[in-house]
């Protein structure tokens, strides 16, 4: 679900770390509808400086990262099910934002607030140390093949970004439905100083996570689904 895709013109990225992969998709016209109207509202520019969430969400409440969330299918129902705190969301995908941009209307949720930017610079450049109170990681890329597990998401230094904007005693919610990829996002967790297992090991699905329309197609064919929920220290 994750993975931002298309990338917006004139947007750079770091050669390092990705929290995107470039592909092919195609707005529908519901999808630019809601761009239209609702993006000057809930979309905001990347400007590379602190960003101030108070001004940004039009009120002081605990601020929920996620990066890449697909069709928003999961981002609206927890904004929508967590109406007192306030979710920063990242993803390039623009029918992914345009999606999202859709539920955010026909819910009338205001709790939202996009960038279309790659989630490693928002960290280094517009999110201050100790400011989220939770960060959201769910089905990222598992990039299957063995030469191409160097290009997932979760990584020692994306972790070592996240656990610093992380407040004291903040969350870390991963989860994925691609057991390698499990294992090795317990391995990068465990191993950050910074971040303590809520579990003996993966934790149970925290209910403010839905079952996506992805993942029941997944269980009903036999797949397992691992989450994974980290505090910071």
């Amino acid at each position: 679900m994750s993975e931002e895709s298309r990338t917006p013109p004139g947007v750079p990225h770091p050669r390092t770390i990705r929290t995107f992969v470039r592909r092919a998709g195609r707005t529908t016209i519901g999808q630019a509808k809601a761009f239209e109207q609702l993006a000057p509202a809930f979309v905001l520019p990347y400007t590379g400086e602190l960003l101030q969430f108070s001004a940004a969400f039009g009120r002081d409440a605990p601020t929920v990262l996620e990066i890449g969330f697909g069709m928003g299918e999961a981002t609206a129902h927890i904004a929508a099910l967590r109406p007192d705190e306030n979710f920063l969301c990242c993803e390039v995908h623009e029918p992914g934002v345009g999606a999202l941009l859709k539920r955010i209307g026909e819910q009338d949720l205001r709790n939202i607030r996009i960038l279309q930017h790659d989630a490693v610079e928002v960290l280094d450049k517009m999110l201050a140390p100790g400011s989220l109170a939770g960060v959201h990681i769910f089905f990222p890329d598992p990039w299957h093949k063995l030469r191409h597990n160097k290009r997932r998401l979760i990584q020692p230094p994306l972790v070592a970004r996240l656990a610093t904007r992380l407040a004291p005693g903040a969350y870390l919610h991963c989860a994925t439905d691609w057991e390698p990829y499990a294992q090795q996002m317990m391995q990068v967790l465990s191993a950050q100083p910074l971040l303590a297992n809520t579990a003996e090991g993966f934790a149970p699905k925290p209910a403010y996570r839905p079952l996506t329309k992805f993942e029941n197609r997944g269980l009903k064919l036999g797949h397992g689904v691992w989450d994974l929920v980290f505090r910071r220290k």
